[in-house]
């Protein structure tokens, strides 16, 4: 098996709101890959269905080679999830929340768990109900490191969590992901922690076919060249420009996965002068935000 996941011809809709519509996606063993969209282009959808909480309507969703809806036990000790944000038993105290998780799991590495608590500087005796979203994101990760899952599926790990616990999770986690070759499948809204983190890139796009392709890949092929407005109307998309938007200064933004001196030409051709025209720097963010669209 060289996936851990592998997704084929995928529905899903909301009644008349087709949200998945034919979704084909490998996720190799050992990559941690980041599923990035704007609202409501269904990444919680699709990752319900890999948690099992959905059944898809049509197609198939395989985790480690089981229908991600019935897996078996064996497989789903395999898995660590993060859902709804961090979620926990926040009647519980510390103590109490290990002792209760460590039975589901035969491979628990309480060691883990610890190492995480005792940064907290809490008492195995401190209740959850009385941490911050910050801490309680500690114990959650803890839980999940303490699993020693082969597959983390995280749904927006970052929600609440300000800079400094954000930098603590990724840093966790890269380390644990790439300790063993663990593969890692998540979103997140914090789209700058995705360049220090991902391997890979699921980009989801409304009306389009999702594309996958490695972070460097990404990063290396889509530029962003600026040129002013000189009176134009923002140009059409097309194979070359595939996205334009209006910036600040009176200029316009263009996206492109193709060579600048196709940009150019292709500028040149709807009138525009070059004199003005410059490649952008750009990160993840911008990149993401070129691709998906400001609006």
């Amino acid at each position: 098996m060289n996936n851990a996941i592998e997704i084929r011809g995928l529905r899903h809709a909301y009644g008349s709101q087709v949200i998945h519509r034919g979704l084909d996606l490998d996720v190799p063993l050992g990559r941690i890959v980041g599923l990035l969209g704007k609202n409501g282009v269904g990444k919680t959808t699709l990752m319900n269905i890999l948690m099992g909480f959905l059944r898809p309507a049509a197609g198939r969703c395989l985790v480690f080679g089981e229908p991600s809806h019935a897996l078996s036990p064996e497989i789903k000790r395999r898995v660590g999830l993060l859902f709804e944000g961090h979620l926990a038993y926040d009647f519980m105290t510390i103590a109490q929340i290990e002792r209760f998780y460590s039975r589901f799991y035969p491979a628990w590495n309480p060691v883990r768990f610890h190492d995480l608590m005792e940064r907290l500087g809490l008492p195995a005796s401190h209740r959850i109900r009385h941490m911050s979203e910050g801490q309680r994101s500690q114990v959650v990760l803890g839980l999940l490191f303490a699993q020693e899952p082969d597959l983390l599926l995280l749904d927006d790990y970052a929600m609440g969590l300000d800079a400094g616990y954000r930098r603590l999770f990724v840093d966790y986690l890269a380390d644990f992901a790439r300790e063993k070759g663990r593969t890692v499948f998540l979103t997140s809204h914090v789209i700058e922690d995705m360049q220090r983190l991902v391997d890979d890139l699921v980009l989801l796009r409304k009306g389009h076919d999702a594309q996958k392709m490695s972070l460097e890949d990404f990063m290396h092929r889509f530029s962003c060249y600026s040129i002013p407005c000189q009176g134009h109307e923002i140009p059409a998309r097309d194979d070359v420009l595939f996205n334009v938007e209006r910036a600040a200064g009176e200029r316009y933004e263009v996206f492109s996965f193709r060579p600048g001196n196709e940009v150019a030409t292709t500028l040149a051709a709807r009138g525009f002068c070059l004199d003005g025209l410059r490649r952008e720097p750009m990160g993840i963010e911008d990149a993401f935000v070129g691709y998906t669209g400001r609006y």
